[in-house]
């Protein structure tokens, strides 16, 4: 990677205005630190930040000999939510699911088994390619939890062998998490009614440990 424009600097989304050339990335491709990239105008770059970040639409890279490159969010699949919006986001959340928030329906990438919880609790959901810009946290930019561990809820909910990770940041109840990921809080904190939730209850017979 040798002789390309080398970015190092990120500017967030509202903070720089110009002209600037653009790269298209889908939502697991914005999660970078060190990697080449090609603008839609033909320019190849190396991306080398400090440190893994997730990128947002409407950031900007810059080039270190000068100009701009504008982040835009690609369409990707995802699957558009739509029922009672306040109580199936609470319930999307608490699978730790990146989702993103729209007037009129929730954005989750496809998951065969976080739609079918969530058709269980009466939601309509349909399959749509929309670009996907989920929120980013409590404290700002950032992965969330499913990242962090995994593409889907999908791969923890059916026993991925991949060693467990560390979180990196606080649920408000610590974790110990082994192969089993069990947790070590009360199962009546910060978790979904079981009634509710088939998910749960699948989750609760084969991860916690009792």
């Amino acid at each position: 990677m040798s002789g390309l424009p080398v970015a190092q600097v990120l500017h967030r989304a509202g903070s720089w205005s110009g002209a600037a050339q653009s790269v298209v990335l889908d939502y697991e491709a914005r999660f970078l630190r060190r990697k080449r990239l090609v603008t839609e105008a033909g320019l190849s770059f190396v991306v080398d930040l400090a440190q893994t970040t997730s990128l947002d639409e409407g950031d900007a890279l810059e080039l270190a000999g000068g100009g701009l490159v504008a982040v835009r969010a690609a369409e990707e699949p995802v699957l558009e939510v739509r029922g009672p919006l306040a109580r199936l986001a609470w319930h999307i959340g608490n699978r730790h699911t990146p989702c993103q928030l729209l007037d009129d329906c929730l954005l989750i990438q496809r998951d065969p088994v976080i739609r079918h919880m969530l058709e269980h609790l009466g939601a309509d959901v349909t399959e749509a390619m929309r670009a996907f810009s989920p929120e980013g946290g409590a404290y700002g930019h950032g992965r969330t939890h499913a990242h962090e561990h995994g593409h889907t809820a999908h791969a923890q909910d059916h026993g991925s062998d991949k060693p467990a990770q560390d979180h990196g940041h606080d649920h408000g109840q610590a974790h110990r998490h082994g192969p089993a990921q069990s947790h070590d809080h009360p199962h009546g904190q910060g978790h979904a009614e079981e009634g509710d939730d088939p998910a749960h209850r699948h989750r609760h017979d084969t991860d916690h440990a009792h």
